[in-house]
Order: C-alpha cells, then structure tokens, then sequence
C-alpha cells in the first residue's frame, strides 16, 4: 500500500506542471538581456511574468521553446518599447507551438510587432501593438502576425498604426480572431491564403480597409477560404491609405468595408457596417496579371447574409465616381460585385434578398475600370446554412484563456 501511494506520487509530480518555473522580470538596467536570457532559457511549462512599467529595449527579442507563457500585467501596464530599436526585424518572434502570450503591449518596433513563424496552437490574448505617432508609411507593416501555423486564437487584442495590416493571418488554418479592436491601419484584419477561420465580435475603425479576406498568388499555400465574417462593427473607415507604395494593400481605397478577394466558400453576415463610403461590402476577383499555374484569382461560393448598414458608398474612390453616384441616386448600394467569375453562372455571389448591390460587370480579369459597365447586381439569394463545426481554433485553446 505504501509502495503504492508513493509510485502515484512520482507519476502524479512528472505529468503536472510542478516543476515549471514562474520567472519574473522587472523594467530597468539590462531589461534586454535579462529578458531575452529568459525566453532562451524557458522550457514547457513556464511561465514568464512581466512586471509593471516600460521595458526599454534596443534589439528584438525571440522565443524557440515550446509551451511557454510571456504575461505582463496588463496591456497598458507592462510596456516593451522598441522606439530605439536598432535593426529593422520584428519586436518579437515566436517560432514554437503552445505558446501563450497574454497582457503586455509592444510598441514602435522598427518592423512587425509580434511574429510568429510556423508556430501551431498560439494563443494572444490582451495583447496592444501600437505605433505611437499614428499611421504612417515608415510603420512596420504588420501588428499581431501568425503565419503558417495551424490553430491560432487572437481574443481582446488591440492594434494601431500598422503600414500593412493590424491583425494579419496568412497560409494558416484554423483561425479564430474576436473580441478585437483594429484601428488606423491600413487594413485593419486581414485573413490571408488560409482556412476554416472565424473573424467575430472585432470592432474595426478609423482604417483605410477594415476586414480583408484576400487569397494571393506566389505563396507557398494558396487556395484560401472557408472564412466566417460575423458580429463585427466595422465603421468610419476613412483614414487615407498609406500603405508603402507596391504593397498589394496599397490597392485598397480607403473607405472598403469588408473585402473578398479570390476566395473559396466564405459567408459575410450579421456585420453592422457604417460610414465605409467606398464600399461596405465588395466582392472582387484578383485584379492583376499573374504567372501562378496553380492560383484561382476568381471568389467562388460567397455568401452575403444580412448585414446592418448605412446607404452604402457615398464617396467612393473610383474613376468615374460622379457618373456612378448620379445613375444610383447619390450612393451606390452597399455590396459591390465586380461580376468576374470562374465560368458564366457559376453562382459565384449570393445575396441576401434585403441587401442591396451593383455590378461592375467586369467581363476578363485583369482589366481596369475602363472596361466596367456598371449595372444593379443580379445574383441569386443566400443559399443554406454552411457546416462551420471545424472552422476556428480548436477548442483546446480556449482552456488556455484567463
């Protein structure tokens, strides 16, 4: 019975985070080794805490352990200021699985905020990225940035600033990205070449572009979609793009809603959108020429459910606005089409039958607006419900919330 009761005590020990370590690091004197010394040092299980106050840093830092967590004590308490960094790389990167990052915020670093590269079943949660002297071209281009990672869950994140996009997901799968604030970007969440996500309960403001789900041809995955747009206020984005010039975003005309761009089987609805004076909705094909054998540039099986929304685009960025506004009576209707699909009547859009749209029935793609030939939208209505039970971040990952 003894020998017992002590061989369930050694199991009981290993297979419990015991013998995991709390290291706390406090601002001040060498707070960039000393932190970084930690991330290197840190194995599954512990915890790295962050003290109140601003952690001034020159370099950035990098975690390669898994099952670790980095947490501050809030995101406007623990600080990393990266305003005199010295190279131009990311403030953090991440390239291991399990990670949690809770409670702390990055500001100013001279390239993306948070980065994590190949790095499965991440957690962010309450997590700020800011560029403290507002939107500008010299920002580093992304926020919160995972990519080619499989389960990620991004939860009461906060982003600014960015010269790109605030929140950014690319070539991953299983997504869920909510309860978010993204503003003064020049996207403000952007789902790229990835699957089965969900983007709900985010508020979107004061961006040149708010949520963009964008499939682009050159990367190693492509073939994006499956993507749930729900239960997010998208308002007032109006900010001026100011992307730098050449990145695919600085296409974006400032006042674009929600945006669809060549992707497969994605579902926009119960999204209140307000003051996106281009477009609160658009639906376009990819827009330029490309060698990609393997990309489809066409949207394919996009649903638009209903959405709460103002009259829709009252001054939009397009050659020609005067005209348009004039044959719609002022402002176009909230969704735009460009009318380019994989084959005729492929049932590309479906509209919810109080939603209304136009077309600029774009007949090749690749070819500008002076080949439009603008008309009211003429879809069929929003088919069945879509089966999103595999859509979003596994379910183990909410555990991990606090």
């Amino acid at each position: 019975m003894i020998r017992t009761l002590l061989v369930a005590t050694a199991l009981a020990t290993f297979a419990s985070p015991a013998l995991a370590e709390t290291i706390t690091i406090a601002p001040g004197e060498d707070a960039q080794e000393r932190l970084q010394e930690a991330l290197i040092l840190a194995e599954a299980g512990d915890e790295i805490v962050l003290e109140a106050g601003r952690f001034t840093l020159t370099d950035g830092l990098s975690l390669d352990a898994d099952g670790v967590t980095l947490r501050g004590a809030g995101m406007h308490a623990s600080v990393l200021d990266f305003t005199g960094q010295q190279g131009a790389g990311e403030g953090l990167l991440v390239t291991s699985d399990s990670v949690t990052l809770r409670d702390f915020a990055v500001e100013n670093p001279k390239g993306d905020g948070i980065k994590s590269k190949g790095a499965d079943d991440i957690v962010y949660q309450r997590v700020r990225v800011t560029w403290t002297n507002g939107p500008a071209s010299t920002n580093g281009a992304y926020g919160v940035y995972p990519v080619e990672s499989t389960g990620i869950l991004i939860d009461g994140v906060e982003v600014s600033g960015a010269s790109d996009a605030g929140i950014y997901v690319g070539q991953s799968n299983r997504i869920t990205v909510r309860n978010s604030i993204a503003s003064y970007n020049v996207a403000g969440i952007e789902i790229e070449n990835s699957r089965k996500a969900i983007v709900e309960r985010n508020y979107v403001t004061g961006n040149t572009g708010g949520i963009l789900v964008f499939d682009l041809p050159g990367l190693p995955v492509k073939n994006g979609g499956e993507v749930l747009v729900r239960n997010n206020l998208v308002a007032n984005n109006t900010t001026a793009n100011f992307a730098p010039e050449g990145n695919i975003v600085a296409s974006v005309r400032r006042g674009t809603g929600i945006m669809v761009m060549a992707n497969d089987t994605v579902w926009v609805g119960q999204n209140m959108l307000y003051d996106n004076p281009t477009a609160p909705i658009m639906v376009i094909a990819y827009p330029m020429p490309f060698d990609d054998p393997e990309y489809n540039p066409y949207p394919r099986d996009i649903s638009i459910g209903f959405n709460s929304v103002d009259e829709g685009g009252t001054d939009p960025r397009f050659e020609g606005a005067e005209m348009l506004l004039a044959a719609f009576g002022g402002a176009l209707p909230p969704v735009m089409w460009d009318g380019l699909e994989e084959t005729p009547d492929s049932g590309t859009l479906m509209v919810h039958p109080e939603m209304k749209g136009w077309s600029l029935n774009l007949t090749e793609q690749g070819k500008g607006l002076d080949a439009a030939n603008p008309g009211p939208l003429d879809v069929g209505a929003i088919g069945g419900p879509i089966d999103i039970s595999d859509w979003g971040a596994p379910q183990a990952l909410e555990a991990r919330l606090q």
